[in-house]
């Protein structure tokens, strides 16, 4: 069932149309209740595999002897391995610290990371990050997360842009077709694995990822981008400049994609097209200054057996600062979002969020550093039903508040204690706590240990408490027949985590870090049957507990040629509650995640205008759905041609002519061999 709620909301259909009806009416399951209320109430050709591994070897197998005469290349010179652990962070605490002195599991992914690796969409750049499963779904969908509970839908990660949340309250996820930047514009990804909610709030139960783009100031002149592929063509347009004193950029981002295919060759009808432009711009001084974004996109999501899904949206941006005195300072957010999704056979939505954030970070008597502040959410989302199924009421108002408070104290030279608060509000369930508690020990600069233990909660989305299918049910008895009827009664998800770690650098050449992680999650979602009628609800009705391990490092093999490798084991046990009575057992939740993943990294530096990146990784089996294990290997080979013009050229997937990575095997698809050209010219 969750498989079919995955492809009916992504647009995702059988080419059988009473297959797709089938899927969409047992896809979503979401509110419950005896009756229902009034409809609109308010309330492609692969390069041979052998000639490439070749050349890719021989690449490989030069990159070696080259590197020990090649003059230094910027990006490896530049950023060496005592600079990764100065990489300055805010995701982990909400003020600016060092990677080295962060208290959590976060990895980092750079600029550099993300050019050399040849990435040419966000979900492709968050593969860099070995905390995060990644799972390429089809053309344009792919399952992202932390720790467990992997999907299309996964809701238990919060991402966000420039600090703006994109989770949708109708799942508690993202549409990752609908979410793109400029990757070239990218200064930083950072990825927190790990209970996030005291800072950010429900919904980061298990880790976020914060993407944070460069300045306007380090954006200046034009650049002009594009890449080509068989499956995938992308062109964009960057210019920078000042204007009255305010350092600004504007750009502008095409991205085409064809349909991908199942094994058996017959196409998924899953191709998209997208445009988006936006612009920033960054003013003030140190002391003082503001943010302004915003961000505009279309799109056209080819689905089978009817028109095509019309994506659109509008975000904006603003933000200001103001240092008061050292080590305190103030900072207030507002943001407004609006979306669109009109998806034939599913549903027709229109959606506003509007967000206002303040933060005051402050310094107490030496030894407090405390952050501490609050924000309100609200959200307005119309959604008009399709035959299949419907969100009732059509019409909704949302709304989340919080207040937090986090206080960093030095209990001695080496040793940290933070304590944190949250308590949120949100209008189906009330308030929660959110606490976190963190202890950090340094008793050198290049070596932390730490431990934390945080409770944290999903709160209900739209589809766990409005859905109902079909939209005009029978009437029997004078009851309405639902298959599905809503889940008024739904509440918190509940999770609670430990964590152990440590991160330091073992060697002048090499950096390590290491996490062991324990969780145990409560009221997760099932399917129940309805007590006041017929059909099923929504309920809390499992429970599940993740345990493992999850670890990375560089080493700087030589100035000119550098190791990255990570690696994470986990095992995620779900169960159903003695009083659940769910007549799908354990099909939403068992075997959704690989047991174990690993990357491995290479960037060497050929000479002073060549570099090649080689990426390989193992994604384990996958159970339900049943997945094979598979392996990857990714080359990128850049050619800086004169100062101001790179062309580089990537092969994707080169061991094999396709592989599934997420999805039933009668319906998914196959993620396929493909080779890049890229060329990037800064005017």
């Amino acid at each position: 069932m969750e498989a079919e709620l995955g492809d009916t909301m992504s647009g995702k259909r059988a080419d059988d149309s009473s297959t797709g009806r089938a899927g969409a009416s047992a896809a979503c399951r979401s509110r419950t209740g005896p009756h229902a209320p009034p409809t609109g109430a308010r309330c492609s050709v692969k390069p041979p595999a052998l000639p490439l591994i070749l050349s890719l070897g021989a690449a490989v197998a030069l990159s070696v002897p080259l590197a020990a005469h090649a003059l230094a290349y910027s990006d490896l010179s530049a950023m060496s391995i005592e600079d990764l652990a100065t990489l300055e962070i805010t995701s982990v605490s909400k003020k600016t610290e060092l990677v080295a002195d962060a208290s959590a599991s976060v990895f980092v992914i750079t600029a550099s990371d993300i050019e050399r690796s040849g990435a040419t969409s966000l979900p492709e750049a968050l593969r860099l990050a070995p905390n995060l499963q990644v799972a390429r779904v089809d053309a344009r969908n792919y399952a992202v997360t932390a720790r467990g509970f992997n999907g299309p839908f996964a809701n238990k990660l919060l991402v966000l842009i420039d600090g703006r949340s994109i989770y949708t309250p109708l799942f508690s996820g993202v549409f990752w077709d609908a979410q793109d930047v400029m990757l070239e514009d990218i200064d930083r990804i950072e990825v927190v694995s790990g209970a996030g909610s005291t800072l950010w709030g429900a919904n980061a139960v298990n880790g976020v990822i914060n993407v944070v783009t460069r300045s306007a100031a380090k954006t200046q002149g034009t650049l002009v981008a594009v890449s080509g592929a068989e499956q995938e063509q992308t062109a964009a347009i960057r210019h920078g400049d000042v204007l009255a004193g305010t350092q600004f950029r504007v750009y502008a981002k095409r991205v085409r994609v064809t349909d991908s295919h199942r094994a058996n060759s017959s196409s998924v009808v899953d191709g998209f097209h997208r445009s988006q432009a936006g612009l920033r711009a960054d003013g003030g001084d140190e002391h003082q200054g503001f943010t302004l974004l915003a961000d505009a996109y279309s799109g056209r999501l080819s689905q089978a057996n009817t028109r095509d899904i019309h994506t659109a949206g509008f975000s904006s941006s603003a933000q200001w600062r103001q240092r008061l005195r050292e080590g305190s300072s103030v900072a207030l957010q507002f943001t407004f979002d609006h979306t669109q999704r009109d998806q034939p056979g599913s549903f027709d939505e229109r959606l506003d969020i509007a967000n206002i954030e303040l933060q005051h970070t402050v310094e107490l008597g030496g030894s407090h550093h405390m952050v501490w502040g609050g924000g309100y959410r609200h959200a307005t989302d119309r959604l008009n039903p399709e035959p299949g199924f419907a969100f009732l009421p059509n019409t909704m108002s949302l709304h989340w508040g919080n207040v937090f408070v986090q206080d960093d104290i030095a209990l001695r030279r080496d040793l940290r204690l933070t304590l944190g608060l949250k308590l949120e509000h949100n209008g189906y369930t009330g308030y929660e706590h959110l606490p976190n508690i963190r202890l950090a020990y340094k008793p050198t600069g290049k070596h932390l240990i730490w431990a934390s233990a945080a409770r944290t909660a999903r709160a209900p989305s739209r589809i766990d408490r409005d859905f109902y299918a079909p939209t005009s049910p029978p009437v029997v008895g004078g009851v309405q027949q639902f298959f599905i009827a809503g889940g008024p009664n739904f509440q918190n998800e509940i999770a609670k985590l430990f964590e152990l770690g440590y991160r330091g650098q073992l060697l002048p050449s090499v950096t390590w870090s290491v996490t062991a992680f324990s969780a145990k999650y409560d009221g997760l979602r099932t399917f129940e049957p309805n007590t006041s009628g017929p059909g099923l609800v929504f309920g809390n009705g499992a429970e599940a507990t993740s345990r493992g391990v999850e670890m990375w490092g560089a080493w700087q093999v030589s100035p000119t040629w550098r190791l990255h490798a990570g690696v994470v084991s986990q095992a995620v046990r779900t169960t159903y509650k003695a009083d659940s009575r769910s007549p799908a057992r354990l099909s939403l939740f068992e075997d959704t995640d690989p047991h174990h993943y690993w990357t491995l990294r290479s960037s060497t530096d050929l000479n002073e205008r060549t570099s090649l990146d080689v990426s390989l990784r193992h994604v384990g089996a996958l159970r339900n759905p049943e997945v094979p294990a598979y392996d990857a290997l990714d080359a990128n080979l850049i050619w800086r041609v004169r100062a101001g013009l790179a062309v580089s050229l990537l092969g994707k997937n080169l061991l094999d002519s396709g592989h599934p990575e997420f999805g039933a095997a009668n319906v998914r698809s196959e993620i396929d061999r493909s080779v890049v050209l890229k060329a990037i010219w800064q005017l």
